[in-house]
């Protein structure tokens, strides 16, 4: 158990040197380099973010919900695969390190599907099975672009999943779970089409994704607790322009022309790794970091100010780039990494205070 506790300190602040240096690699795509940051880096943009990422993260929190040294494996190797890359070393080494921590988070779900064999939790095992395949198209060398809808299975899987668990408290009726599960249906359907025929695979996808968005802000709590006060209002606050984002990323798939190739392709991604994936980042860290580093994290206002920011900055980005305006995409870019910055320092000084509060 020491270990346990031990290790996700180091882990944690492997995910986040991810982060920053994959934000830092974005900017470089819209030729800032304002960190002074290895050019080369512009390559492993998206790997980063997503596999070094989110794959730490999100394994971090499943080794500590499972409660098993080994589970670990799974933030580990995607730690040493982040770090890897923000080195400068092979991207196919990278890519293996994180297909082998895919592996162990399957594993990690497996053990969770043998204890409660519930649709959320099978929603979650894909998620990881998605994030793995992705891993193994990367490590086979195919375009990014012909395999990036795995890594977004994983992040709308994963979410989605968790997101029907705390469903659960008010209880959607059963032809919306039975809903919900042709959805996820569709959305693996999909993403298994993509790589080989891209239209008709992403389109599906994408309405799937679209779709999956309106379920969720139909039948999610958030819907009903922007209601209250406080951190409740705030977590509730994140989650509904992130439905909003996902649904946006799913629409456009399904009018774009040709995936991967088009305008459409910025806009996909980035409402949906970003205004997605880290809307639900910033309403549930706050919750996520005390379970997982056992430190507190109070609320504080000042957290819209990073929300707030990230939906600007992106609706600057996404219009700049289908109107396109550069300028507005590239400052929309660079605001989108100030958002991430700001949501660190939010969160560092809340920890701090968290920190100085006396003991009760």
């Amino acid at each position: 158990m020491e270990f346990q506790r031990a290790v996700r300190y180091p882990l944690m602040a492997a995910g986040m040197i991810c982060l920053l240096v994959g934000m830092a690699a974005g900017l470089l795509r819209l030729n800032l380099n304002l960190f002074l940051v290895s050019p080369s880096l512009a390559a492993v943009h998206g790997p980063l973010m997503v596999a070094g990422f989110l794959g730490t993260v999100i394994g971090l929190e499943r080794a500590v919900a499972l409660g098993r040294a080994w589970g670990y494996a799974a933030p580990f190797f995607s730690a040493v695969g982040g770090i890897w890359l923000v080195a400068g070393g092979a991207e196919r080494v990278g890519a293996a390190l994180f297909l082998v921590s895919s592996v162990f988070m399957v594993a990690i779900y497996a053990v969770i599907l043998r204890r409660q064999g519930v649709m959320f939790n099978v929603v979650m095992t894909l998620g990881a099975a998605a994030w793995g395949v992705g891993n193994g198209f990367w490590l086979l060398q195919y375009p990014v672009g012909t395999f990036v809808l795995w890594w977004g299975g994983f992040v709308v899987f994963t979410i989605a999943g968790e997101r029907l668990e705390l469903s659960r408290f008010i209880q959607p009726p059963r032809f919306a779970q039975s809903l919900f599960g042709a959805l996820m249906g569709v959305l693996l359907a999909g993403m298994v089409a993509a790589p080989f025929n891209p239209g008709p695979g992403s389109k599906a996808f994408g309405a799937a994704m679209a779709a999956t968005a309106l379920w969720l802000f139909v039948y999610d709590i958030p819907r009903r607790t922007i209601r209250q006060t406080g951190l409740t209002r705030f977590v509730a606050a994140s989650l509904l322009p992130g439905y909003l984002w996902m649904a946006v990323s799913g629409l456009l798939l399904v009018f774009q022309s040709g995936w991967p190739v088009g305008p459409f392709y910025d806009p996909v991604l980035h409402s949906l790794f970003l205004g997605f994936a880290f809307s639900m980042i910033f309403g549930h860290a706050p919750i996520i970091f005390p379970a997982v580093l056992k430190v507190e994290v109070p609320y504080s206002p000042a957290f819209y100010v990073h929300l707030a920011l990230l939906h600007a900055s992106l609706l600057a980005r996404v219009f700049g780039t289908l109107l396109d305006a550069q300028a507005a995409h590239t400052v929309g870019g660079a605001l989108n990494a100030l958002a991430l910055l700001v949501f660190l320092a939010n969160t560092v000084v809340a920890v701090a205070r968290g920190l100085a509060k006396p003991a009760q």
